[in-house]
């Protein structure tokens, strides 16, 4: 799995091309009250997209020591993503979890929040939900080498309820399961 490199943002484009957006939308960007929203605008931006300098090999780093392989299931993990196609927001939560293979073929047992950190990283990028699912999957397979793993995202997609068919409210269910859960999936990943 290859990450794309940490992205630099060029604040003066982007409060630019703010106050051209503002002057396409027929305000006025030099108004009292649009004065400070490019730079607004901009850091937001630059928070919202966050993820892309997170180097998931130093976050999902095994504990030391001997631990019994059990099965670590974090459920219903907060998130808010952007929609790549129209930089729509969509949020819902996430449910991850794997099994530790024995050593040593697996990559052992990582902290907890090492996981929402794992989530993190990819819903603080322009996304679609399935892809943001698989590169979940694809970090955990990739760095801990586990006997069964799965990931499940619940969202609802404010570009599917604010624009086109208008339809607020409807969740999108994405799961991916792998290794011995993908026959047997435990129960958190049961729809």
């Amino acid at each position: 799995m290859t990450e794309p490199p940490a992205i630099s943002f060029d604040r003066t484009a982007a409060e630019a091309a703010v106050r051209a957006l503002l002057r396409g939308l027929g305000q006025d960007p030099d108004a009292p009250e649009l004065r400070d929203t490019p730079a607004r605008v901009t850091e937001f931006w630059t928070e919202r997209l966050a993820g892309y300098g997170v180097d998931l090999a130093v976050e999902l780093k095994p504990l030391p020591g001997d631990l019994t392989p059990v099965p670590v299931i974090l459920e219903r993990i907060p998130f808010v993503s952007t929609c790549e196609h129209h930089l729509a927001p969509f949020e819902g939560h996430a449910t991850i979890g794997y099994l530790p293979a024995n050593p040593p073929d697996g990559g052992g047992t990582v902290g907890l929040s090492k996981l929402v950190r794992v989530v993190q990283a990819y819903a603080w990028r322009l996304q679609v939900q399935e892809r943001m699912a698989q590169q979940i999957a694809d970090a955990l397979q990739t760095h801990l080498r586990p006997a069964a793993w799965g990931v499940q995202l619940v969202a609802v997609h404010t570009c599917m309820g604010h624009r086109g068919v208008k339809t607020p409210g409807v969740p999108v269910r994405t799961t991916l399961l792998g290794g011995t859960w993908d026959a047997n999936p435990p129960f958190p990943f049961r729809t």
